[in-house]
């Protein structure tokens, strides 16, 4: 079953001085100020998008581990996902996910390759395959 998630942006004045707001639209769960300076500087209590690439990626590689690890048998007690997206302007450069999972009965070994197999198969890193991805894997 295909499914649509829709977010808009708002701008006003130019690149620099402007700011806007990003929404969430499928879910309404939020609007977030967006501005140049949280991007390219200090976020100032704003967000970006690659903060919001972040939060996506994070949250699918989290959703694909969990599963692949629930269907080896070993389902996870609780897995902990940061993503950080690099923007060196006018590029995204780099995405680092860093993961530490608590998996009963599963060796560090199998976990940390389990962790892999997932960074290739989530399919927000498939989007963002023209961006190196590094893993960083704790347990």
């Amino acid at each position: 079953m295909a499914t649509t998630r829709t977010a808009s942006a708002h701008w006003e004045g130019t690149l620099f001085e402007g700011s806007g707001t990003a929404r969430l639209e499928t879910s309404g769960a939020g609007q977030f100020d967006v501005s140049w300076a949280a991007r390219a500087e200090q976020a100032g209590g704003k967000t970006s998008p690659e903060e919001l690439i972040a939060a996506a990626h994070a949250t699918c590689y989290a959703m694909q581990l969990s599963n692949m690890l629930a269907q080896a048998g070993h389902p996870a007690e609780s897995l902990d996902t940061t993503a950080s997206v690099d923007f060196a302007p006018p590029s995204i450069t780099g995405i680092t996910l860093t993961v530490k999972g608590n998996v009963p009965g599963m060796s560090a070994e199998d976990f940390k390759k389990t962790a892999e197999e997932a960074k290739e198969q989530c399919p927000v890193s498939k989007a963002l395959q023209a961006v190196p991805i590094k893993l960083e894997v704790q347990s």
